[in-house]
């Protein structure tokens, strides 16, 4: 796991300016750093030593020099693919996967993207021609970011590598703020920053003669097959997770796994066989996994290296987490991610993770309103309809909430896992002119989904917004934020390729989500374990808010913030919290993580 940086066009002074955007992603390389420089392109690397520690070094250089390439992640199958360059006459210097994709560029061109197996985000250059070639990988495991002004292209790891181009404009992106009050993110290719984009999954780029052309080249297609039956799904799952954690523990370093108390990191944890787990928790029982990661891993006789996270350390380095996420985040477990990494940090250079399992075997609560109100949405929907109409002043009262949600098509309601304000909240609590209309980003992907059951079409969404926008975006800048490299073996391209197959029926029921996955992990852990309801990283947000100490925290931001919000609306919300009378905490969260990154970039 590594970082890179550069910038084309012309500066004075390459090397110094390369260097210096280099060192502001240190932390995804400690290890080594290297670079390349010449009239045209320069580029900056960062380097975490797992694969070939003693040649891996980057960047990494073809035959006759004319191509150089960085790059961030792994590659599982690099080793079948050296060996069929290699029989096409291919010469290599070095052991590494990062030189297998650029004998595969030369062979291939930007075929070689489909025959890659694993997480990257990489670039390649071209001297001869002065092209850059640039990808990132199908699910958006690893970030790519770039900034293109007038005759300045960027690209980087990470957005806060930018900040050290004499060319480039810090300018917020005010656009921005509306759509992450919705999802608690930041949504679509665009960024909080002018000029700024993201290179989404499954793209690639080439840029040459001042001119960017970005190209898709993978897509998430479902192709299920309902003949399959539930013990052909289950021993396929069986398969193809064994395979991908055995190919995501290909290393010449020693390789951990996070554990909390779901299923989905305690089967990885399980089969993988590592020697360590690690964990974290609050004092507070109720948000603490800690006791059981502790008796499973006492189970499957590995150690467990845990920690408990205070207020007072939580609040302390949030702001530093901000700053590691380049863009605001409001999902508090993003700590939790943090602190994880910390501790896992020190005795492991890789650690697997779990993230990915929920959204290809269908794993979360909400996918089974469905069927869990199945009664409910036999009535007409023009009256359920209606009857949201006649309810909606009333929503903010219990089961009143019921209504308005059955009363709306899932395309209308549906924006992932997080939906936070409603369009009209967000123009109450802002104080300038804005126009929310987070249906305009979905209502693409919903098209492309259409004749699917409404569980698909959730899975879908979250595939293409919640996980690569939250769930993978925290766990690639909290683990390199402490130069650890997190592996996702549930987000393997062979893997995934099958689960898209898997038959509705065996993903979500009317009493259990991720119903054939359990299945089968009740054969590998206990019944409690496989069946236990989903928490992810439970963070005592709600019940600090509440307290006086973050009560006052949370004031104070909120009453400096007046460029944003109406901050008479906002301080509302906050104490309307404060006294018990509604639950806000998520609302709250979102514009202080918003107000606190702001700080950090823009009034620092």
């Amino acid at each position: 796991m590594c970082g890179f940086t550069g910038f084309a066009g012309k500066t004075n002074n390459n090397k110094k300016i390369i260097t210096k955007m280099n060192d502001l992603i240190k932390h995804r390389g400690p290890d080594d750093e290297g670079y390349f420089t010449d009239d045209y392109v320069s580029i900056g690397f960062r380097r975490l030593s797992i694969i070939d520690l003693n040649f891996g070094t980057q960047p990494i250089y073809n035959e006759d020099l004319t191509k150089v390439i960085v790059f961030n992640g792994e590659i599982y199958n690099y080793q079948e693919l050296r060996k069929d360059l290699i029989n096409k006459g291919h010469n290599f210097q070095t052991k590494s996967d990062t030189e297998v994709i650029l004998h595969g560029y030369e062979e291939y061109k930007e075929k070689i993207l489909n025959k890659l197996r694993g997480m990257f985000a990489f670039v390649i250059y071209d001297k001869n021609t002065k092209k850059i070639f640039g990808a990132r990988d199908y699910y958006g495991i690893k970030p790519f970011y770039y900034y293109h002004q007038d005759a300045t292209f960027l690209f980087a790891s990470e957005i806060k590598s930018f900040l050290g181009h004499p060319n480039f404009k810090k300018e917020l992106n005010k656009d921005m703020l509306q759509d992450y009050l919705t999802f608690q993110y930041s949504v679509g290719n665009k960024t909080f920053f002018k000029d700024v984009y993201k290179l989404l999954p499954g793209h690639y780029f080439t840029y040459q003669d001042e001119v960017l052309n970005i190209e898709k080249y993978y897509n998430i297609e479902f192709n299920i097959n309902e003949k399959l039956t539930l013990e052909e799904t289950m021993k396929n799952i069986e398969k193809g997770l064994k395979d991908s954690i055995k190919a995501h523990k290909v290393s010449d370093v020693e390789v951990g796994s996070f554990l909390s108390s779901g299923v989905d990191s305690s089967l990885v944890a399980t089969l993988s066989k590592v020697d360590k787990t690690f964990t974290v928790g609050f004092s507070n029982k109720k948000y603490s996994e800690i006791d059981y990661a502790k008796d499973l891993s006492k189970h499957i006789n590995v150690s467990n290296v845990s920690h408990t996270i205070s207020k007072e350390e939580f609040f302390k380095h949030f702001p530093d987490i901000q700053y590691h996420m380049d863009e605001p985040l409001a999902d508090a477990s993003a700590v939790a991610l943090f602190f994880v990494s910390k501790i896992a940090s020190k005795h492991v250079k890789v650690a697997l993770s779990g993230e990915g399992a929920d959204e290809i075997f269908g794993g979360y609560n909400i996918y089974q309103e469905p069927y869990s109100v199945s009664w409910y949405y036999k009535i007409p929907y023009f009256i359920r309809k209606f009857l949201a109409i006649l309810a909606a002043p009333f929503k903010n009262h219990r089961g009143f909430n019921f209504l308005i949600r059955r009363g709306k098509r899932l395309e209308d309601k549906y924006v992932g896992n997080a939906f936070i304000f409603e369009p009209t909240e967000i123009k109450k609590i802002t104080s300038y002119n804005t126009n929310p209309d987070y249906k305009k980003i979905t209502k693409p992907y919903y098209n492309s989904i259409k004749d699917y059951d409404e569980v698909t079409k959730m899975q879908y969404i979250d595939m293409h917004f919640w996980l690569v926008g939250d769930i993978l975006l925290k766990a690639d800048k909290m683990s390199m934020a402490n130069s650890l490299e997190v592996r996702v073996p549930y987000l393997d391209k062979e893997l995934i390729s099958f689960a898209l197959t898997i038959p509705t029926r065996y993903k979500v029921t009317k009493n259990k989500t991720k119903y054939a996955f359990r299945q089968y992990a009740s054969k590998v852990l206990e019944n409690k374990v496989a069946n236990k309801k989903k928490l992810g990283f439970p963070v005592p947000i709600r019940e600090w808010l509440k307290e006086e100490d973050t009560y006052n925290l949370v004031l104070n931001k909120f009453k400096d913030s007046k460029e944003f919000f109406n901050t008479k609306e906002i301080i509302k919300l906050l104490n309307q919290h404060y006294q018990g009378k509604r639950d806000n905490s998520r609302k709250i969260w979102t514009i202080y993580s918003f107000l606190v990154w702001y700080d950090i970039y823009f009034k620092a």
